[in-house]
């Protein structure tokens, strides 16, 4: 997911309560939230699990248990530094470090969870396994968190400085999230379950929801060396499955251009079904790699392109 739905995530958590169990606590759990997109710094590591973007630092032992308790010392270490210097605090709360651990437990637990929902996918069980798992529940960018949230957010502030009730919108906001989350997750399993009822031989099946239109799936998968397409809705059922689209992945010249290109290496770590585009000249060749869950090869988004020179004579 962006980093406003994961901010607005963190910031609902407390503004539903939590914020009140310690001061910092909703610094902790807005930080939090969005902590494990520090990897996106770390492209140049030398260790491939911390350079991947949703490996390490969105995994079960980097994301969720080694990196909040890092955070949850900087807070601490703040927090003692303003009090030397006699800073006065707006909400008069005491520190209450048990809380304020558990707090960035929390909302680092938010973050791989929403990231996990989308066909972006996340490395669970990084740096043991490399292995993507995704759930296909939201597009990457879902209007309607953000306005539940947003919205729930906003009114619970302005009741809160007027001194009346302002848990409640924002517990109901996350309700609403957690049924809409879970809408989704159905539609998507009955989309894929649909494919795989009718082509046995399907094999990583991705259910991508539509952006606003969040009810429609477009379906993508690998079968027999090729992708097939098609799209879902609960409404209208399934449309026909489209022609076969070959990969292309075992053609000389893209292996050649895999072998010879460090990005490309780099974006087939992450490509989950990748997929290429060879364009011939006489002097040279221009191959472009993409991945199908994002369109096919003359739309596909996040792509990479090199231009080899062929050799031939007269070049």
């Amino acid at each position: 997911m962006d980093n406003l739905t994961h901010s607005l995530a963190g910031w609902a958590l407390g503004q539903a309560g939590l914020k009140t169990q310690s001061r910092k606590g909703l610094a902790a759990l807005i930080l939090a939230a969005n902590m494990p997109d520090i990897d996106v710094f770390f492209g140049w590591s030398p260790w491939e699990p911390l350079a991947m973007h949703r490996g390490f630092t969105h995994s079960l032992v980097g994301g969720v248990v080694i990196m909040p308790p890092i955070l949850f010392g900087l807070l601490w270490l703040l927090d003692r530094w303003q009090r030397s210097r006699g800073a006065e605090f707006k909400s008069n709360l005491p520190m209450r470090p048990w809380w304020l651990l558990a707090l960035c437990y929390l909302g680092a637990l938010t973050h791989p969870f929403l990231d996990l929902l989308t066909t972006y996918s996340v490395q669970l069980l990084s740096p043991f396994s490399g292995r993507w798992f995704h759930a296909d529940g939201l597009f990457i960018i879902d209007i309607w968190i953000w306005l539940a949230l947003a919205i729930s957010i906003g009114v619970s502030k302005r009741r809160e400085e007027r001194g009346l009730e302002w848990r409640r919108l924002p517990q109901a906001a996350i309700l609403f999230v957690i049924v809409y989350v879970g809408l989704n997750l159905l539609i998507s399993d009955r989309a894929v379950a649909a494919v795989r009822a009718e082509r046995p031989r399907a094999e990583a099946i991705f259910a991508s929801p539509r952006p606003v239109a969040f009810w429609d799936r477009r379906l993508v998968w690998r079968e027999d060396g090729c992708y097939r397409w098609r799209t879902f809705d609960p409404f209208n059922g399934s449309s026909p499955v489209g022609r076969c689209e070959p990969t292309m992945m075992n053609d000389p010249r893209v292996r050649d251009a895999i072998n010879r290109t460090p990005s490309f290496q780099s974006f087939l770590r992450w490509s989950v079904l990748p997929q290429a585009q060879v364009t011939q000249r006489r002097c040279s060749v221009t191959v472009t790699l993409s991945d199908a869950r994002y369109g096919d090869r003359s739309s596909s988004l996040l792509g990479r392109d090199v231009e080899l020179p062929t050799g031939a004579p007269g070049c």
